[in-house]
């Protein structure tokens, strides 16, 4: 079965005729032609097709397509405003945070999400103070991006490079 929606990617409008198994992943890659969110596991588990959905951190390949009509997609190419990197994408570059960069767009959006729920205040799992400014201590980070898989193990450089984007903010 088909459904009409319309979804802005990368602050671009598109209105797409889907099949209603279709995932947001999918949809992306194969209909908009949009690579930067990868396919890694198709299940969930790796985090390489990370994407903020409405702001939030999302797993585009769980998400069916039809389920998010009229909503707001952000790929790791869509950070980038007026020739400026996003300071997550800065700070990357600047820790060398990648190595084959398959991972890389996931977890780069995967940060920026990290960063706006620390930013609310949102514990994780090993924040110490439930009541105060969370700190973004090594632990921390890691705790919230530990569900970004990186298979070449450029965890050394990816914590360093979240923590400085967290400052730099």
């Amino acid at each position: 079965m088909d459904a009409e929606i319309t979804l802005r990617v990368d602050g671009e409008q598109h209105q797409l005729t889907v099949d209603t198994r279709t995932t947001l992943l999918d949809l992306m890659r194969e209909r908009l032609g949009n690579t930067s969110p990868k396919k890694g596991c198709d299940h969930g588990q790796c985090g390489a097709c990370t994407v903020l959905l409405d702001g939030e951190r999302s797993l585009s390949c769980l998400a069916l397509a039809v389920a998010h009509d009229g909503a707001e997609v952000t790929t790791a190419d869509g950070l980038a405003r007026d020739g400026e990197l996003h300071p997550v994408q800065r700070a990357f570059l600047e820790r060398d945070a990648f190595q084959c960069g398959y991972c890389t767009p996931g977890q780069i959006c995967s940060a920026v999400g990290v960063l706006q729920e620390v930013d609310r205040g949102w514990p994780s799992h090993v924040t110490e103070d439930l009541t105060g400014d969370v700190e973004l201590s090594r632990d921390e980070v890691s705790e919230r991006m530990s569900g970004n898989l990186c298979r070449c193990g450029a965890y050394e450089h990816i914590t360093p490079a979240v923590q400085d984007a967290g400052s730099a903010r």
